[in-house]
């Protein structure tokens, strides 16, 4: 009898540590054929201008798959990259390599997920399954203590049930041994220029002041430097989110590792990082609970800051740092540098945009898509609802001014210390 063949679809899940397509697949013994699309709609450009994947991102994620193709490679196997749509490349790999299924992490927003419709409906045609896995979030959907239908919408509330009802699962083993097929096509990582970027572009993600290398060796190097208390507090998630958000880190493997840390970080400390992820989830279950209801205008209600369209110079002046607001200013102009903030400035700068501008908050929040490394959709789009007054947690839709803000998280103004030689990866 033949081996059964797996082709695994990379997306936002490039590592090898707890994850659970890996698990499976090797603990079943196997053929794999590990696969990952640069997608062009990531990187195309929008009317405004902007890409939909910034330089600075587009960067951290091809550190990523690289690194991962090699940790394939150094196991005999191969992990094969294509730039092009999923939908046609994956079924093409499918019919060729005689695939029985493929797997792959199951997305919330709605971009996502019609492409992974695309691809099951052309798999289908080949009667090929395509398997969903749930490995993004800290808990796991089938442990939480209500249906998806039922969650909390009171961010407090959720938190609160899930922790005292839910537990968070062990990681998934690393593997160590993978069987690959003999003949795959031999690929390579595309270059920023093949990914269409300009030579100006390239020179600003060469010129970032804090450029941090994508992967998963070098997300669990930032675990262990975040949780020996080596970064301002403030940096601590800032340094790992990006990682996050490409999968090069589990969220359940920093949980147990920040468990493990309270005895060096004080608990206030550890108790922030975890809210950090447990508002991720919320965010990921929400749009899964209301689809759709981080993208749009209203969101859950009516916003007092988009009574009016945004004037274009007043978006043009806050995305270039020009506001005349010299904290704004210096942290817009930090973010187009490196494409990273610290939470609580990505807030005032948020707050600032929504409270001063009164457009519509959605115009900020797809600048932060172009920018971020940590762009995520849920989380991004989620937490910008919720400033704009038309989140899904009501008590988190009238947060204080971005001055009161400002001066409560930095009264002395904008004095840490960004360009450290010490958080250059």
């Amino acid at each position: 009898m033949e081996s059964k063949v797996t082709l695994i679809w990379f997306r936002n899940d490039l590592r090898f540590h707890d994850n659970e397509i890996l698990f499976e697949t090797v603990s079943k013994s196997p053929i794999i054929i590990p696969v990952y699309c640069f997608d062009p709609r990531y990187f195309s450009k929008k009317s405004s201008g902007h890409r939909k994947t910034g330089v600075h991102r587009a960067r951290f994620i091809l550190d990523a798959v690289r690194e991962l193709k090699e940790k394939f490679v150094a196991m005999g196997c191969d992990l094969m990259s294509f730039v092009g749509y999923p939908e046609e490349i994956i079924p093409r790999l499918a019919a060729k390599y005689e695939v029985n299924e493929v797997f792959h992490h199951r997305e919330v927003a709605s971009r996502e997920t019609i492409i992974s419709e695309n691809v099951e409906t052309a798999l289908w045609k080949l009667k090929i399954n395509l398997k969903h896995f749930i490995g993004h979030t800290l808990y796991h959907k089938e442990d939480l203590p209500f249906p998806i239908r039922d969650i909390p919408n009171d961010f407090m509330v959720f938190k609160k049930k899930i922790e005292r009802e839910s537990t968070v699962r062990q990681p998934f083993p690393t593997p160590e041994v993978m069987v690959t097929h003999p003949h795959l096509e031999k690929t390579t990582i595309p270059t920023l220029e093949e990914l269409g970027y300009t030579t100006e572009e390239i020179q600003t993600a060469n010129n970032n002041p804090i450029h941090l290398r994508g992967g998963e060796d070098e997300a669990l190097k930032k675990v262990e430097e975040v949780l020996s208390g080596q970064f301002n507090e403030q940096l601590d998630y800032m340094m790992l989110s990006p990682y996050i958000a490409a999968g090069a880190l589990s969220p359940i493997y920093l949980y147990h590792k920040i468990k493990d840390a309270k005895l060096v970080l004080n608990k206030k400390r550890t108790e922030k990082l975890t809210a950090q992820l447990l508002w991720r989830d919320y965010f990921r279950f929400m749009l899964k609970k209301y689809p759709n209801v981080f993208f749009k205008k209203n969101g859950t209600g009516k916003s007092e800051y988009s009574n009016v369209e945004t004037n274009p110079e007043d978006l043009k002046k806050w995305q270039s740092g020009q506001t005349g607001y010299e904290f704004i200013d210096k942290a817009m102009q930090f973010l187009s540098q490196t494409g990273n903030l610290p939470s609580d400035i990505k807030k005032i700068v948020s707050l600032f945009f929504v409270q001063e501008y009164q457009g519509d908050w959605r115009k900020g929040a797809s600048y932060f898509e172009d920018m971020l490394i940590d762009y995520a959709p849920a989380t991004t789009y989620g937490y910008w609802a919720h400033y704009a007054g038309v989140g899904t947690s009501i008590k988190n839709n009238t947060p204080a001014s971005w001055e009161v803000q400002m001066k409560n998280s930095y009264p002395n103004g904008l004095e840490i210390p960004f360009f450290d030689q010490n958080i250059v990866a």
